[in-house]
């Protein structure tokens, strides 16, 4: 499923992801909310880039957040031709990534397994040495 990327696909993918990440609190639009950019890939001949953002809130939040992201897709193309000069400035897709999320569900499901007042790993440890 994953195949290697060259090294420069790699830093273009980079520093796209960077542009992004500082421009995108920048934009005016009220429905963006909390935006991370987890992920770029640009497609080997810089036509497209799909990038990942996750989104904090609700699923309603995210979806208008996704809305603002692709109509401001223009504005974040130019930011992107002005600050790294590509021969060829990607088109931007942007994909929701859920992996965030999932992360913090995990989480969660694994603290409501652990039994009532069980110390954290790790505490017990603490006390065994004195080091005296």
């Amino acid at each position: 499923m994953t195949r290697q990327r060259g090294g420069r696909l790699r830093r273009v993918d980079e520093a796209v992801k960077q542009v992004l990440s500082e421009e995108i609190p920048r934009l005016k639009d009220p429905r963006i909310g909390f935006v991370t950019v987890t992920g770029v890939q640009i497609t080997q001949d810089l036509e497209n880039a799909d990038v990942w953002v996750s989104v904090y809130g609700t699923e309603r939040q995210r979806e208008g957040t996704l809305a603002a992201l692709d109509r401001a897709t223009g504005v974040l193309q130019a930011q992107l031709n002005r600050q790294l000069r590509l021969r060829r400035t990607p088109v931007l897709r942007f994909q929701y990534d859920a992996a965030v999320e999932q992360g913090v569900r995990m989480t969660q499901l694994i603290d409501d397994l652990a039994p009532p007042g069980e110390e954290a790993p790790g505490e017990d440890e603490r006390h065994g040495d004195s080091g005296t």
